[in-house]
């Protein structure tokens, strides 16, 4: 994919100081330090290294990644090697895809609660998926599966939601059978709803009772018990949406489709199409009106705001795996379900990524480590050169 010609970096540059003298009271660390990080991401500043092809002898000096979660232009080897590891652990069966999103009326409480928030999210919807997996009306089985967590909708706005991905069946109490789902069909997705808002309904209560909850603005009305119930209440008695996609086909397509989800940040440089009058414009679709795509554009302080809605509280795990796939006896579960499926033990393909030489696609190996200093004297001394150059020639 070749490389963009607007980027996140460059609103930042052009409008970060006037975003921040207008929000600045609002803005928390973490906020500034996915500002400056992105801002200095592959730039001197973070200094570099000189790869050498060790086939043509090609060398090319590149600028060092900010590495930061958040970064737009950091995620791409970050999935990459990701993706490799995941690749030996898909199962021969279909897979599903299942998404859990919270009622907008609960938007501005996570904002307030990311941490906590986020985290019943997964543990509400997971346990739904759990439990009626196990029901013998359903599957009658338990299921392994992961899960990726999204804050934002395609406008950029806070749009709280967990895909999940989960193969086609599971094993039974003893782990002695596989039991296979339909291959149209996984759970009723009007039954998880109901599992899942109760769930989470009764972890948002417990969260109450402990007096972990912050109610900042105008939620601070709801740290009265009353107008806590009557919330609650509220949302109860509306539909939660769950959305299951059909199945997909066999491990590539799984992968593929992973690529997606996993890794992404609020938005990619690619869908940054202009950025002029201190407005931004990008691409984003309209799934309210079949999908359509359509062209956004916002003042660059509000874009600015939009991006920093979705920065994580540090240490939360975005990527998180349940059931039988959970971290502790992935391993063991995956080899039992393959040994019944009937299924060779898939090899694992992690491969040390490289970088290719643009000259001849041999391996670029690194061969110095540059400092920030090392680069703006490698600058100046590119720049003397090239104009005594042009004095000796003129």
């Amino acid at each position: 994919m070749s490389r963009p010609t607007l980027e996140v970096a460059d609103i930042i540059r052009a409008s970060g100081d006037s975003f921040q003298e207008k929000y600045g009271s609002h803005l928390a660390w973490p906020h500034r330090k996915v500002l400056d990080a992105i801002l200095r991401c592959r730039t001197s500043t973070l200094g570099g290294h000189r790869d050498r092809c060790v086939r043509c002898g090609h060398q090319a000096i590149s600028y060092n990644s900010c590495r930061n979660r958040h970064c737009p232009k950091c995620q791409g080897n970050a999935r990459a090697k990701w993706l490799q590891a995941r690749s030996a652990e898909l199962l021969p069966v279909p897979y599903f895809h299942i998404v859990f999103t919270l009622p907008h009326e609960l938007s501005a409480l996570a904002l307030g609660n990311k941490r906590l928030i986020y985290d019943l999210l997964y543990r509400a919807s997971a346990a739904a998926l759990l439990e009626l997996a196990r029901d013998p009306k359903h599957l009658g089985a338990d299921i392994g599966f992961l899960g990726v967590l999204h804050t934002w909708g395609q406008n950029l706005e806070h749009h709280p939601h967990v895909h999940y991905i989960v193969p086609g069946g599971g094993l039974t109490a003893d782990h002695c059978k596989w039991v296979s789902s339909s291959g149209r069909f996984f759970l009723p997705v009007v039954a998880l709803s109901r599992v899942f808002r109760g769930k989470f309904s009764a972890g948002l209560r417990d969260l109450f009772r402990c007096n972990k909850l912050q109610f900042h603005g105008s939620l601070q009305k709801l740290a009265d018990a009353d107008c806590f119930r009557q919330f609650l209440r509220r949302l109860f008695t509306n539909d939660w949406v769950v959305y299951a996609k059909p199945p997909f086909g066999g491990p590539e397509h799984v992968l593929r489709y992973l690529a997606r989800y996993t890794h992404r940040v609020a938005i990619s440089d690619h869908r940054l199409i202009a950025f002029k009058d201190d407005r931004v414009s990008f691409l984003w679709r309209d799934y309210a009106h079949g999908g359509k795509q359509k062209v956004m554009t916002v003042a660059s302080r509000e874009f600015l705001r939009r991006f920093l809605l979705h920065v994580l509280p540090g240490g939360l795990v975005r990527i998180r795996h349940f059931g039988l796939f959970a971290n502790r006896k992935r391993r063991a579960t995956l080899t039992r379900c393959r040994v019944l499926l009937g299924a060779t033990m898939r090899t694992d393909p992690r491969e040390k990524l490289t970088r290719k030489c643009p000259a001849c696609s041999g391996v670029m190996l690194v061969v110095e480590r540059l400092s920030s200093a090392q680069l703006h004297f490698h600058a100046d001394t590119h720049f003397c050169r090239t104009r005594r150059f042009r004095d000796d020639t003129s």
